[in-house]
């Protein structure tokens, strides 16, 4: 975070401020204003090493201080250090637009299709990339206009060779994230993807006259998922803007009546692999339910979008701290944030600072055993912001 550039001050630095946002989306949280809940609270003033929590005005105007290139270098530095403990060898990238609404009065904000809506309205357009095995946001950008929309996820190509040094090897997104031009640009970089074309007439009726001995059978064997058996055409088309061939799979058994089309520019793999892989791709839609439900992503109404920038890179750190605590409890690893916030975090207890440490005194609760077996306080690196003091925790 020191090194992200922010603004601050004497009284508030750069990190307390960005730990004093972040706790309230660990929180549960609707709104910055809320900070006005813990007036009080010691601990998580503390926690963003300060006193008390800064208050409502000065949370609230905050972010309206911050630029874009500040947030990623934020996401850069959280990539670098979380990478090597959830997703070391991470290689696939489900990614995908999510509209954020704004509610006031018609602005300059352009209009995108709102699903809760059912039609389109002003929002600030939101770019996420997902990594489906560890189930882990790992970028956004929410300083978009339409006309950047199609260069989006060669930027978010850029951001993670500049992070790791390499390109991701695998994408999986929707028919609507990129033209057919900008696939030709990731073909370019020997990225290989699966995507969605958009099924016209004409199309349906060529399928419709295939003979049923074209048809492969496959199972998805995805587990709790209803829909296994299906059928599918494996075919290579050629397509306007994009130079060369790709391959096309006519995918029927999905649960809808007409075929689903997968493009991809891989001629090696299966099938049945190319499409277990974009069945994979719902992980990213999971995530942004999480998002908008938990870290109430969508009840930040602004129409700066670098205002609502800040509060979305906010949510991948948080996001980030919730996976990773998922990671540590002995069978919790799938568990959503807020089964973990109702369970482990929401709890009580004294925080005492003594000398070299911070020791953290838990309440009495049925879940303590669990937190006691993960440990977290060993080998736990010292708080820089707090003096180099070590964290310690003790149970009744």
């Amino acid at each position: 975070m020191s090194q992200a550039g922010y603004p601050g001050s004497q009284m508030v630095p750069a990190v307390s401020a960005l730990l004093s946002l972040l706790a309230l989306k660990l929180l549960d949280k609707e709104r910055r204003s809320h900070i006005s809940d813990f007036n009080f609270d010691e601990a998580l003033g503390l926690f963003a090493g300060l006193n008390i929590l800064p208050k409502k005005s000065y949370a609230t105007d905050y972010s309206y201080r911050t630029q874009r290139p500040q947030q990623e270098r934020l996401l850069a530095g959280w990539i670098a250090g979380l990478a090597p403990l959830l997703f070391p060898a991470a290689q696939a990238f489900c990614l995908d637009f999510h509209p954020i609404p704004y509610r006031g009065e018609p602005n300059a904000l352009e209009n995108h299709y709102l699903p809760l809506r059912g039609k389109a309205g002003p929002s600030v357009l939101t770019f996420l990339a997902h990594e489906p095995k560890s189930r882990v946001l790992c970028y956004a950008n929410a300083n978009l206009t339409r006309a950047e929309q199609p260069g989006e996820l060669l930027r978010f190509v850029e951001f993670w060779h500049t992070v790791t040094g390499h390109d991701p090897q695998w994408l999986y997104f929707d028919s609507k994230l990129v033209p057919y031009a900008e696939l030709a640009r990731v073909n370019e970089r020997h990225i290989w993807f699966v995507t969605i074309r958009r099924r016209g007439a004409a199309i349906l009726r060529r399928l419709h006259a295939r003979p049923a001995t074209d048809w492969h059978r496959a199972v998805i064997d995805i587990p709790k998922r209803r829909h296994k058996n299906i059928r599918y055409l494996d075919d290579t088309v050629r397509l306007r803007d994009y130079p060369g061939a790709l391959r096309q799979l006519a995918v029927a058994g999905l649960g809808r009546e007409e075929p689903t089309l997968c493009l991809s520019n891989n001629f090696e793999a299966s099938g049945r692999d190319l499409i277990t892989r974009y069945a994979g791709r719902n992980g990213v839609e999971d995530s942004l339910g999480i998002s908008v439900n938990f870290f109430h992503l969508d009840c930040l109404a602004s129409e700066v979008r670098l205002n609502v920038d800040l509060d979305v890179a906010l949510t991948v750190l948080a996001h980030g701290c919730y996976r990773w605590l998922a990671s540590r409890l002995r069978g919790f690893d799938k568990a959503k944030p807020k089964q973990l916030y109702r369970r482990f975090v929401e709890t009580g207890g004294v925080v005492e600072v003594e000398e070299g440490h911070l020791v953290v005194h838990f309440d009495k609760r049925s879940h303590n055993p669990l937190l006691r077996e993960a440990a977290l306080d060993q080998d736990c690196p010292a708080v820089p912001w707090l003096r180099n003091l070590t964290i310690r925790f003790t149970y009744p």
